[in-house]
C-alpha cells in the first residue's frame, strides 16, 4: 500500500511514457521545443511494465493513466497496453494524448486492453488552435476524437484550458459541441507547467470565471459532495442530464486532501504530486539488479514523504523544477 503520513492512499497510477511533443502549446513549452530526454535515460518497455506489475500486484494500485508529453509517440504503447492488461488483478487503463494520433491507433489500443481516453481540445476554431499550438492539426483532433468514440474508448472526456484574449469566449461553445458528440468536458484552470516559467496568477482564467461563462448558456446543477470522490473534477449536471461537465480548479480550489495518485517520469523518478520539487530514482534501483521487494520497499518510501498539499495556493508558489512535457500530466 501506498500510504503517506496524511493517511491518503494512492491507488491511482501516472505513467509518463516519453517527454516528446508533437505540439507546441504555448503555455506547456517554447516554439523551438525543449532538450529532450537521452533514449538511454528513458525506461524501456519491460521497464515500465515490471514497474507497474510492482505497483498492481504489490501497491495497491487499480488505475493506471499513460501520459506524456504524448504517450501516442511511444513505438512500443500497444504492446505495453495489451501486457498491463494481462496482470491480475487487472488495472482499469486510460489514455491522455492530443489526439493527433487517435485516428490510427485507436482501435489497436481499445483491442489491447485500453478502456478510455482523455483528449486536450482547446478550441472549436482552427486558426486559435493554430495559435495555441504552433501546428495546423486541428482536424486530426478531431477525427482522434470521432475514432476513440467509435472504437469504445468511453466515455471520451475532453479536457480544455481556457486562455485569456485567445479561447475564453468559447466556454460555452465548446460544452454545446460536447454533449453534441456525447464527450465528457472537463475545463483545467492553466497550472505554472510551462518550460518558459511564464505563468502568472493575475489574469488567469478561473473556475468561477468559467462556470459564470457556462451559466449564460446552461442550467448547471450541481453533483452531490460524496459523488466526486478523489476525483480532481467538480462536475455539474448539464440542463438536467445527462451530460455532465468539469471543471479541474487546481489553482483557486486545491483538492489535495482527497489525492490518490502517484506518479512515474519517463525517465523512471517517482514524483509525489504534479508539482513536486523533489524525485525518487527507480530506475537506478531496476538497473543495479533491485529485486521487486527492494523497489516496492523505495517507492513505498517516497510516498511516505507525500507533502500535505501542492503549494499552488501560496502565491509565492515556485514552480516545478523540470516542465510537463518531462514528467506528465
Amino acid at each position: 500500500m501506498l500510504i503517506d503520513t496524511f493517511g491518503r492512499v494512492a491507488t491511482d497510477l501516472r505513467v509518463s511514457l516519453t517527454d516528446r511533443c508533437n505540439l507546441r502549446c504555448t503555455y506547456c513549452m517554447p516554439e523551438e521545443g525543449l532538450q529532450w530526454l537521452a533514449k538511454p535515460d528513458l525506461l524501456t518497455d519491460d521497464e515500465i511494465v515490471r514497474l507497474i506489475r510492482i505497483a498492481v500486484t504489490g501497491l495497491g494500485i487499480t488505475e493506471v493513466r499513460f501520459t506524456g508529453g504524448e504517450p501516442l509517440l511511444r513505438p512500443g504503447l500497444v504492446g505495453i497496453v495489451e501486457r498491463c492488461a494481462a496482470l491480475e488483478p487487472r488495472p482499469r487503463m486510460s489514455l491522455t494524448t492530443n489526439g493527433i494520433g487517435l485516428k490510427r491507433t485507436a482501435r489497436a489500443l481499445a483491442v489491447a486492453g485500453l478502456d478510455r481516453v482523455n483528449v486536450s481540445l482547446d478550441t472549436l476554431r482552427p486558426d486559435v488552435f493554430k495559435t495555441l499550438t504552433r501546428r495546423d492539426r486541428h482536424r486530426d483532433v478531431l477525427d482522434g476524437l470521432e475514432a476513440a468514440g467509435a472504437a469504445g474508448l468511453t466515455p471520451v472526456k475532453v479536457n480544455a484550458v481556457l486562455m485569456p484574449g485567445l479561447n475564453d469566449d468559447e466556454a460555452p461553445e465548446l460544452l454545446a459541441w460536447a454533449v453534441r458528440n456525447d464527450y465528457e468536458l472537463r475545463f483545467i484552470e492553466q497550472m505554472p507547467l510551462d518550460a518558459q516559467h511564464g505563468w502568472k496568477r493575475d489574469g488567469m482564467i478561473t473556475a468561477g470565471d468559467i462556470l459564470e461563462s457556462l451559466r449564460t448558456r446552461f442550467l448547471l446543477t450541481e453533483e452531490a459532495a460524496d459523488a466526486r470522490g478523489s476525483a480532481p473534477a467538480e462536475r455539474w449536471v448539464v440542463d438536467g442530464g445527462p451530460h455532465r461537465v468539469g471543471v479541474i480548479a487546481s489553482v483557486t480550489r486545491p483538492f489535495c486532501g482527497a489525492c490518490d495518485r502517484t506518479r512515474l517520469t519517463a525517465d523512471g523518478q517517482v514524483r509525489t504530486c504534479l508539482f513536486a520539487r523533489e524525485e525518487s530514482d527507480l530506475r537506478g534501483a531496476l538497473r543495479s539488479g533491485a529485486s521487486d521487494e527492494e523497489i516496492a520497499r523505495r517507492w513505498k518510501l517516497a510516498m511516505w514523504g507525500k507533502k500535505a498539499g501542492s503549494g499552488l495556493d501560496d502565491p509565492s508558489f515556485l514552480q516545478p523544477a523540470r516542465p510537463m512535457s518531462a514528467i506528465g500530466g
